[in-house]
């Protein structure tokens, strides 16, 4: 792999810290902060709004001005976001947690965007593998993050959390400092293209390819986030688990998001990409069902595993299936439109986590996941008939 994709893995392992550092820590830090229990889940949901809100400028910048300054403003996000979250904890603001959830998310909507660059640092053949390369980098966040958290024996005290948010902070800066010394934009391997080139967006969304690669993400973030957010509040206050019980899970969740990465990238071309995403929809069923059936501490890792596992191959496949839809010049509107769609159903699943346990409870929440799988087979199904009617088509013309 060229050195760009390397720093890319480097630069998310630092920068992608801050979504496993509030994942665990904002609806505990929310619980404390917050006017009414229901609002505890808050600040997770908000880090995904902030993604959302970020996603379409920072596309338009990247296709102005190139992405290596948006990336390094990224950084300056999170960075700025750790010092608005320590403020926070030193003021006992809910209003500042949620304020830093959403700049932190502001920062994320870059670093989601470093899969795309390594992709474009590569020859095509080597996209799926350069994706799963970046993602790597997730596996050292998700260990950083939780981590990070719990510096200054974070949790206890009149300032809960203040250390830790701080240490993201300069951890963010760190990411800004490997970026600027090490990402060549020069390395990266699509022609100039006009601003704004391509085919209307209504055409391009014609092909149900395009479609199946944005359910494939955008599902998969959606269910998975929707469970984990929940899951924290569910060990700790209806499950009776000790909060570093609920931290090694959602630690061990997210390396299972991420392990994957190491043969994902080859799954997408030995066993192809309709396969691996089935993978994912088995995996995500096995986790409802595992969860479904008990709330001892390994029913919630081994639920929590099979949905790191699930996540990957929907999340890898829906990325390396992205680019079949589009061509070079309409890169960025469609990689844009995409994440907008990711992340806003991630941020509809993380905002209602909080409200819909509550309401009915752990099995009711995971049953609720389970017509979003439906729907993205059916889309899987109407990409698959087309493209085999095409192929049909064409053999038939030669």
């Amino acid at each position: 792999m060229p050195l760009n994709v390397w720093i890319l893995v480097a630069a998310q392992a630092l920068a992608m810290c801050t979504a496993p550092f509030i994942v665990f820590i904002g609806s505990i830090h929310g619980r404390i902060l917050a006017p009414s229990p229901e609002l505890a889940t808050l600040p997770v949901g908000l880090v995904v709004v902030g993604t959302v809100l970020a996603i379409k400028p920072a596309t338009w910048l990247m296709e102005r001005i190139g992405r290596k300054p948006v990336m390094l403003l990224g950084a300056l996000m999170g960075g700025l976001a750790g010092l608005i979250g320590g403020a926070s904890s030193w003021l006992s603001s809910f209003s500042l947690l949620c304020l830093a959830a959403m700049i932190g998310g502001s920062g994320l909507a870059v670093v989601h965007q470093y899969r795309f660059a390594a992709m474009e640092s590569v020859k095509p053949a080597l996209a799926g593998s350069a994706a799963a390369r970046v993602l790597l980098g997730g596996l050292i966040a998700a260990w950083l993050g939780p981590e990070i958290a719990l510096v200054g024996s974070a949790g206890q005290g009149a300032y809960p959390f203040l250390a830790g948010w701080l240490s993201l902070g300069v951890v963010q800066l760190l990411a800004m400092v490997v970026l600027a010394l090490g990402y060549r934009a020069n390395a990266e391997l699509t022609g100039e293209s006009p601003i704004g080139g391509g085919r209307p967006l209504r055409e391009i969304l014609r092909a149900p390819v395009v479609w199946a690669a944005i359910s494939g993400a955008a599902i998969g973030y959606a269910v998975m986030s929707f469970i984990m957010t929940a899951t924290p509040l569910s060990m700790t206050e209806m499950a009776g688990h000790e909060l570093d019980d609920a931290k090694r899970i959602i630690q061990i969740h997210i390396v299972a998001m991420y392990l994957p990465s190491l043969i994902s990238g080859w799954l997408t071309s030995r066993v192809g990409i309709p396969l691996m995403m089935a993978g994912g929809l088995l995996a995500y069923l096995g986790c409802i069902l595992l969860a479904f059936s008990g709330i001892t501490f390994h029913h919630y890792l081994f639920a929590l595993i099979l949905l790191g596992i699930g996540w990957n191959f929907l999340f890898v496949g829906g990325t390396t299936l992205l680019p079949r839809g589009y061509r070079d010049e309409e890169r960025f509107r469609v990689q844009g439109l995409n994440d907008l769609m990711v992340f806003s159903a991630q941020a509809t699943a993380a905002l209602t986590a909080g409200a819909v346990l509550t309401v009915v409870g752990w099995a009711g929440l995971l049953l609720v996941a389970i017509p979003l799988l439906i729907l993205h087979a059916v889309l899987m199904g109407v990409w698959l008939i087309h493209s085999r009617a095409l192929s049909t088509s064409e053999s038939s013309t030669d």
